[in-house]
Order: structure tokens, then C-alpha cells, then sequence
């Protein structure tokens, strides 16, 4: 998704319908990733751009969404989640496969990052417990 105003292009979100495995269930989740925001627009951030993707959210039909970000990033998303309409966890590793085969690096990473979860047609209190959430494929 890419939003534009009158200074052109304003903020992009990428949106990718998949399972992913927390613990031992698999999930359908839309990740959220490839987000930014130009900067003379950085107090509306993230808040924005997920009210403006919830309808999209809820017409494709997923309970969740997910996204990951760096442990640098916690104040800006915890801003966010103060509002209740996302959850931020720690503590939670993500496994995923690279997008190509390489000879000097091993096919699977294992990162230690924020984990987000908006709840879009299900509560929180259904999203599956888990230490590792595998996501099926290469990060967004």
C-alpha cells in the first residue's frame, strides 16, 4: 500500500496473507512489513497508516495481523499499543528461510525481535501461545 498527498508519496506498508506457526498451531495472519513514513509526517507514523489499512485488514478475512520490528523501535510501537488496538511482545524468536540460497550463510535465521499483534476479527486472547513463531517462508 502507498499513500500519497500533496508532497507525493507519503508512507508504505506491505501486506503479505500467509501461515505462519506460533508454537504448534499454524495461523493465517496478514504480515505487516516495508513500512515507512516520510519524514515531515513522522508524528502520524504507524498509528495512521494501520487505521487506514484495518478495512483492507478485515476484507481479506484474517484474524490477526503480525509484524516484527527492532528492539530500537519499541518506544514508537509501544506509543501505539497504549491505545489497546495492538499487543507488543518480547521474549518471542522468529524463525524464517532467506529469499535465496547462499553458500556462505545456513538457509534458516533465527531473530530475537518485537513482535506485534493486531487483532482484526479474533481477540488477543485467541492468538496461540508459542516461544517461536516460524514463518513459513522468508520475512516480508
Amino acid at each position: 500500500a502507498i499513500a500519497y498527498d500533496s508532497g507525493g508519496v507519503a508512507a508504505h506498508m506491505g501486506l503479505l496473507r500467509r501461515f505462519v506457526k506460533v508454537g504448534e498451531v499454524d495461523q493465517l495472519v496478514a504480515e505487516l512489513g516495508l513500512y515507512g513514513v516520510r519524514p515531515d509526517l513522522e508524528g502520524l507514523g504507524i498509528a495512521h497508516s494501520i487505521h487506514v489499512m484495518l478495512p483492507v485488514l478485515q476484507e481479506l478475512g484474517v484474524p490477526f495481523a503480525f509484524g516484527t520490528v527492532r528492539h530500537a523501535l519499541r518506544k514508537h510501537v509501544e506509543r501505539f499499543a497504549r491505545y489497546g488496538l495492538l499487543t507488543v511482545m518480547s521474549g518471542v524468536q522468529v524463525r524464517f528461510t532467506l529469499p535465496e540460497a547462499r553458500l556462505d550463510k545456513p538457509p534458516i535465521r533465527i531473530d530475537d525481535p518485537l513482535v506485534i499483534v493486531l487483532p482484526v476479527k479474533r481477540s488477543i486472547s485467541d492468538w496461540p501461545t508459542g516461544s517461536i513463531i516460524d514463518r513459513n517462508g522468508p520475512e516480508l
